[in-house]
């Protein structure tokens, strides 16, 4: 019997510590295929992806939409990509109505705020947000690659016979590079184009290649340009060694130290940009030069260098129309921001905020008026159609709609057309005609 116990107490012992052996953690095998899947919802919210190089197909594509801009703006437009934020900050403060003459002083960068001089190029920029960081990854990590892509695209478009001068650009040859300027000195035109036709031409397609809009004004925003062959975008200030363009529109430009200033000889752009992540199904509407270019492994990408495919885009625009609980909602709306009585802060928002009066009148809202009802006839007569009761079967706000108060509205109205109508009134008889004699009544 002790025997029995014994072995009985021994095979609890060896069943007990199976069991503690199993809840410990063990090591893991990198050979081991169970040890390989990482499910999704482990990785940290915040896990950065290393930044994967733009190949030369997928820089041709993301630049060809802004290649043939003239030379000035193209300059300014690939630093402000590196500011996607501000970018954001910029088109709401515009859209919202400001003046032109208020960006100067927003605390943005200085070729943000150039490039909001030009509204459709910006709102372009904000509409596309991904499109814009990428862009602006790839000037910061890739600038050379960039350079060579844009003088890429120009030499197709030129062999094309699309890109050509005319009245609103100069299109100039410098050894290997194309260069485009602005003719107007005062007046600078963006040109509107279709990537798919302009670097490669289409046979049988007559209709201009590209058009331009309005032309918007040169000033002295205009600080940066390219020196192609050389450093690529730098500072010229407004001062000697001007461009050809700047050399015809310096007698028109108005300088100020917002712009015109020394602290931006050396070019500045946002490095941190890289580190956003990019929803590149997004930038697959770009590939009009070059068809079958994936994304999924430039940039800085979801699902790209171990981040899983779900992880959560910093798109602001996305952010800010599904996050009830960001303050952006209401930034810049319904306020008059156009005026010199605007007062902004640094962070470009009203100094003051505009708050309730306590002992203001409460505003009148637009709302249905309800007629009222039609004074009583002086005489009954048939009704035609019944009177409507002064009830609603909506409230006040037509809203609501109640369904019982629609039925007893019908009820009432089928009891009405049911009852028979009121016999009319009886006419009094004429009166008698009067007899050339006096007589009695009239004969029974």
């Amino acid at each position: 019997m002790r025997m029995y116990r014994a072995a009985l107490f021994l095979l609890s012992l060896s069943i007990l510590g199976a069991a503690v052996a199993n809840a410990a953690p063990r090591a893991q095998d990198p050979q081991d295929p169970q040890d390989q899947q990482v499910p999704q919802d482990q990785y940290p919210q915040g896990a950065p992806a290393a930044y994967q190089n733009f190949t030369p197909d997928q820089l041709d594509n993301l630049l060809a939409p802004i290649a043939l801009y003239p030379d000035p703006l193209l300059a300014q437009v690939l630093l402000a990509a590196t500011f996607p934020d501000q970018i954001d900050e910029a088109t709401r403060f515009l859209r919202a109505g400001a003046s032109p003459d208020a960006i100067d002083g927003q605390p943005w960068d200085v070729s943000v705020k150039s490039v909001a001089h030009y509204p459709t190029v910006l709102f372009m920029m904000d509409n596309r947000l991904d499109w814009t960081t990428s862009l602006g990854q790839a000037y910061v990590s890739q600038s050379t690659d960039v350079t060579a892509s844009i003088q890429r695209l120009r030499a197709m478009a030129h062999n094309a016979g699309t890109l050509v001068s005319g009245p609103q650009i100069q299109v100039e040859q410098q050894g290997p590079y194309w260069a485009i300027w602005p003719v107007q000195p005062q007046l600078l035109y963006v040109p509107v184009y279709d990537p798919a036709f302009v670097y490669i031409g289409r046979p049988g397609f007559y209709g201009p290649f590209l058009t331009f809009g309005v032309g918007y004004p040169i000033g002295s925003w205009l600080i940066y340009d390219f020196r192609w062959g050389g450093p690529g975008i730098y500072y010229f200030g407004w001062g000697g060694g001007l461009p050809v363009w700047a050399v015809r529109s310096r007698p028109f430009i108005r300088i100020n130290n917002v712009y015109v200033n020394n602290r931006y000889n050396t070019v500045v752009v946002n490095r941190t940009v890289v580190n956003r992540t990019v929803n590149v199904q997004n930038l697959n509407s770009y590939n009009a030069v070059h068809r079958n270019v994936v994304y999924a492994n430039a940039g800085r990408t979801a699902g790209a260098a171990g981040v899983p495919a779900g992880h959560p885009v910093n798109n602001q625009v996305i952010q800010r129309n599904i996050n009830t609980n960001d303050a952006r909602i209401q930034d810049f709306r319904g306020r008059d921001t156009a005026g010199p009585q605007m007062r902004m802060d640094g962070q470009g928002r009203p100094a003051t905020p505009v708050t309730a009066t306590p002992n203001a009148p409460p505003r009148a809202e637009a709302r249905p008026q309800v007629r009222p009802a039609a004074p009583p006839q002086a005489e009954a007569r048939p009704q035609a159609r019944p009177a409507a009761p002064p009830s609603s079967a909506f409230d006040v706000d037509r809203r609501t709609f109640d369904p019982g108060q629609s039925s007893q509205r019908g009820q009432a109205s089928r009891g009405q057309m049911s009852q028979p109508a009121p016999a009319p009134p009886q006419r009094s008889s004429p009166p008698p005609a009067s007899r050339p004699s006096g007589g009695g009544g009239r004969k029974p």
